[in-house]
């Protein structure tokens, strides 16, 4: 369960870089219910996207070379300049150094060892969306790679994750359920799966991170995908103890999950 406290290690915000940033405006809005709010009269850089007034996720133009679409996940440190020697201790990578956003924060964004790539945030008058956990905002984060072993020592050591590992059904592996440091285990926030490198075909076989968004319907935001020029990787489908999910693909490549949460 993702909260709005934002505690060290959690997931707290989340951008989107794409090539097309009006396109992703209404694809996201048309799939998520989104409302778009430019940062730049042309509309052609960024902005931010709202669910119900609340700041849900921020909207950027893809400007890295050779770079595809993707969501980058945020997790909550006290001290990014820390956490980025943490980084490199532990051999990962430094994709932008530790920089402050005016009064906002301070974020600094990595690579793995494995090369999936992610973001910190420290907070100062913004400690990251405002919304979670409901319908059209984010509620779980997940990764996946092609070592769990190896990612679990580096994120536990970077971002002070402990694991709880779950068995899949029908012998599907192993998923790896992530907690923050000495928090209860209702205050999960996301999971790790272990897969080979040939179904990661959107990296070219490197690790990546995707967010998972609630929905009130899974199956008509998946007609709603697929009207919309996406496309499904998986699902939909009913996972036991889950919900209804299925993995999506937007227009630009850019890959995420969406959930109608199992009602308890």
């Amino acid at each position: 369960m993702i909260t709005t406290d934002f505690v060290p290690g959690s997931p707290c915000w989340l951008d989107l870089g794409t090539p097309d940033v009006r396109a992703a405006a209404v694809f996201y809005g048309d799939v998520l219910g989104w409302d778009y709010e430019s940062m730049d009269e042309g509309d052609m850089e960024g902005g931010m996207f709202r669910k119900n007034g609340k700041i849900v996720a921020g909207l950027g133009k893809l400007t890295e070379a050779g770079a595809r679409s993707a969501w980058m996940i945020y997790f909550s440190v006290a001290d990014a300049d820390a956490t980025t020697q943490a980084v490199e201790r532990a051999g990962g990578s430094v994709r932008v150094p530790p920089r402050d956003l005016d009064e906002w924060g301070r974020m600094a964004q990595y690579n793995d060892p494995a090369g999936g790539q992610f973001a910190v945030w420290q907070p100062g008058t913004s400690k990251g969306v405002e919304m979670v956990d409901d319908p059209g905002s984010m509620s779980w984060v997940e990764l996946y790679t092609t070592d769990a072993a190896a990612a679990k020592e580096f994120y536990g050591g970077v971002l002070g994750w402990r694991f709880n590992d779950m068995p899949l059904p029908g012998g599907g592996g192993t998923y790896h359920l992530i907690t923050p440091e000495e928090l209860p285990e209702d205050r999960m926030h996301g999971g790790l799966m272990e897969m080979p490198k040939e179904y990661l075909a959107l990296t070219e076989g490197r690790p990546y991170w995707h967010p998972v968004f609630a929905v009130t319907d899974c199956d008509a935001a998946v007609a709603k995908v697929i009207e919309k020029g996406g496309t499904i990787q998986m699902g939909p489908e009913d996972s036991e103890g889950v919900g209804r999910l299925a993995v999506c693909v937007d227009p630009s490549n850019a890959d995420f999950v969406v959930l109608k949460p199992e009602q308890s």
